[in-house]
């Protein structure tokens, strides 16, 4: 028992906030900045030997240096945060869903395949550039979809782990992309398929005006407040949110799960295929098996530091664009291996997603315990003892005395 009193409590101990203000985590996070931006100017200067201001600046300027770096920056947070919005309400429902790379590889192989079977019909004039385009969407939609719809009928029907399903769905959707590009590549033998329709330019999405992304960013921007609404105002949103938060309290409360895990993953599939219909029809009018170069991952990163909000999505985005562009220009202008502007760009990252634990927890150290005062308690008086025995030998003699008096 004694062993357990004198137990000592933990050092540190972690709880989690229970309400955190707008104005908390704005601080926490902006410090979290500050102190990156800290640590990069000295590993830059201790590294490079470079001027850590400078260095900022050219990061910036990898950005917003001209206006076609502008737009190239406007074109990557564009399919970027398509894909993240795919990834959002999956996320939000707990559905780990790892392939977005294959969905966006299956929506551009859709696309691809329209263009070249379909293409020579434009060129003849058989068939309207509009046609072509709208059997492109669609065909996109359906293949994005179609990729996602299997590992949620799985999921559903049978409980299969969505995370391994998902992931390795992105192997097979390489292997089919690497397949078509084969057959189809130009001229044989060359591995890659090359700009499709380049003279007659069918089934290449529309520019408006002068601007060749404006028509990709117009896209997503409508996605991103279609999906706002979606998910914060409409009785599907709230749906996948319950299922998200307790498969238990959803079924109680007679929402049909299995149907809430298919539906959301059609969309998230959905979405992933416009992102590929956007890239190949849109940008880069071929396909290749790095076509998605790593978004369908990025994405994850996006849609978690944003919490799943849409427009906070917008924000995490455009701050993971700029730092991959300006680690570009840094590596271009300083003649630095490419590696250490990813060494810039970890450092800030580890900071930003470092700040969502001081935002959500807080840390509690122990308390130290101060010896409480004499006075509160009284000490033993040093002279009882002897008091005590003055008193014994007193008794001792007065009962001698009374039996000399008896005899």
């Amino acid at each position: 028992m004694k062993a357990d009193a004198k137990k000592k409590e933990p050092l540190i101990h972690i709880t989690r906030r229970k309400d955190v203000s707008l104005l908390r985590s704005i601080v926490i996070r902006a410090a979290a900045i500050v102190l990156a931006l800290i640590v990069c100017a000295l590993v830059t200067t201790f590294l490079t030997g470079e001027n850590p201001i400078d260095v900022f600046g050219t990061i910036l300027s990898g950005a917003f240096g001209t206006p076609r770096k502008m737009w190239v920056l406007g074109q990557e947070m564009a399919i970027l945060l398509c894909v993240s919005l795919a990834l959002a309400p999956a996320f939000k429902m707990k559905f780990w869903n790892l392939g977005g790379e294959g969905q966006i590889l299956m929506g551009g192989l859709a696309a691809a395949a329209c263009m070249i079977l379909l293409g020579s019909k434009v060129e003849s004039g058989a068939m309207p550039q509009w046609l072509l385009i709208l059997i492109m969407v669609v065909a996109s939609i359906g293949a994005g979809a179609l990729w996602a719809f299997i590992p949620a009928f799985f999921k559903a029907k049978w409980g299969t782990n969505e995370t391994l399903f998902t992931l390795m769905m992105n192997y097979v959707a390489t292997q089919l992309v690497a397949y078509f590009v084969i057959l189809w590549e130009v001229p044989k033998g060359a591995g890659k398929i090359g700009i499709i329709n380049q003279s007659s330019e069918a089934g290449w999405l529309p520019v408006i005006g002068d601007y060749k992304y404006l028509l990709n960013i117009i896209v997503v921007l409508v996605l991103t407040v279609g999906m706002y609404v979606y998910l914060k105002y409409s009785k599907q949103g709230y749906e996948l949110s319950v299922v998200g938060e307790s498969e238990r309290t959803a079924n109680y409360v007679g929402i049909n799960v299995k149907k809430v895990i298919i539906r959301t993953m059609l969309i998230s599939g959905a979405i992933c295929g416009v992102a590929g219909l956007l890239l190949v029809g849109g940008t880069d009018h071929t396909v290749t098996t790095t076509i998605s170069a790593g978004r369908g991952f990025t994405a994850v990163m996006v849609a978690w530091l944003a919490k799943f909000n849409p427009l906070g999505m917008i924000f995490t985005t455009f701050l993971l664009v700029l730092l991959s562009r300006g680690a570009n220009e840094i590596s271009t202008v300083f003649s630095l291996n490419k590696s250490f502007g990813d060494i810039l760009t970890g450092i800030i990252l580890f900071f930003i997603i470092g700040s969502e634990f001081f935002i959500n927890y807080q840390i509690h150290f122990r308390k130290s315990h101060k010896p409480e005062a004499a006075a509160a308690v009284p000490a033993e008086d040093p002279h009882k003892e002897a008091l005590e025995q003055i008193l014994r030998d007193a008794e001792t003699a007065a009962q001698s005395v009374s039996k000399e008096e008896t005899k």
